[in-house]
């Protein structure tokens, strides 16, 4: 086995039984919530080496301040305007971010200095930390789904890309990714959307809106894998760290979640659950 290899299967073979742990055996919410921001965290770390910052002072004092938010979010009582907002802005974001991932490599100038990366590494990692962890404590099986959803699009992504990637997807930003993969990933996901709403009954609105969603959830997955690509293509790094042997950092394992988690909350939260 290469070497390479094998840091990937070991890395995985000791965070898998976490995850699980942390997800369905924890005897409380709060063990999800500290892994989460344990991950959320480091990856505010790595989004500053991702800004050009050298200054480690100064990447602690970005990091601790996404800490902090993340605390306050703890100690607000759950207030379903507030988690609106928090989803809302992301949403928002993410729409503007197609817009940049799409036009790359013009229009740079306007996002990739210091003030604009600040912000938007805010709006990349509390939205989504928000995301997971409110999943979480609703259902672990529908956080669970939320993977499912990130994974099946990659897998999907992957295989049908191998077999039959032709026509480059986003070539500026990630020449490896074709629309034919996209093709599959979307096909494999929309196949387990409609299993779950079959599985959970699901009917007339409410099953158009669960696989509507689902597929909106797919499409900000690749949203957000492409768009740290883009920020990585422009710091010129290729992973965003190495906390994870084999696997890249800790950006590197959430880019999707990034934009899929705080998307799949927020029509969680306006359809009342499903």
């Amino acid at each position: 086995m290469k070497p390479e290899l094998r840091q990937r299967v070991v890395t995985a073979l000791v965070l898998i039984p976490v995850v699980i742990w942390c997800i369905f055996l924890a005897p409380d919410a709060w063990a999800f919530r500290a892994f989460a921001a344990f991950v959320v965290v480091v990856g505010a770390w790595e989004w500053t080496a991702m800004m050009g910052w050298k200054s480690s002072p100064l990447r602690l004092a970005y990091a601790a301040a996404v800490l902090a938010l993340l605390v306050a979010l703890v100690l607000l009582p759950p207030q379903r305007e507030v988690h609106l907002v928090v989803y809302g802005v992301a949403v928002a974001f993410w729409l503007a971010a197609h817009r940049l991932v799409r036009a790359y490599p013009e229009g740079t100038a306007s996002w990739a200095n210091v003030p604009m990366l600040g912000a938007i590494g805010f709006v990349l990692l509390v939205p989504a930390w928000l995301g997971l962890t409110t999943l979480q404590n609703q259902s672990p099986w529908w956080l669970l789904y939320l993977f499912l959803l990130v994974w099946g699009a990659d897998t999907g992504a992957y295989f049908a890309g191998r077999a039959f990637g032709k026509v480059k997807l986003a070539p500026a930003v990630s020449p490896g990714k074709s629309f034919e993969g996209f093709i599959g990933g979307v096909l494999l996901t929309f196949a387990l959307a409609l299993a779950v709403a079959m599985w959970r009954d699901l009917a007339g609105q409410r099953f158009m809106a669960f696989v509507g969603l689902s597929l909106l959830t797919v499409l900000a997955s690749v949203l957000g894998d492409l768009f740290e690509s883009m920020v990585k293509r422009k710091a010129g790094i290729k992973d965003s760290g190495t906390i994870f042997p084999g696997h890249g950092g800790a950006l590197d394992r959430i880019d999707s979640l990034t934009a899929a988690a705080p998307l799949f909350a927020l029509g969680w939260l306006l359809a009342g659950g499903f």
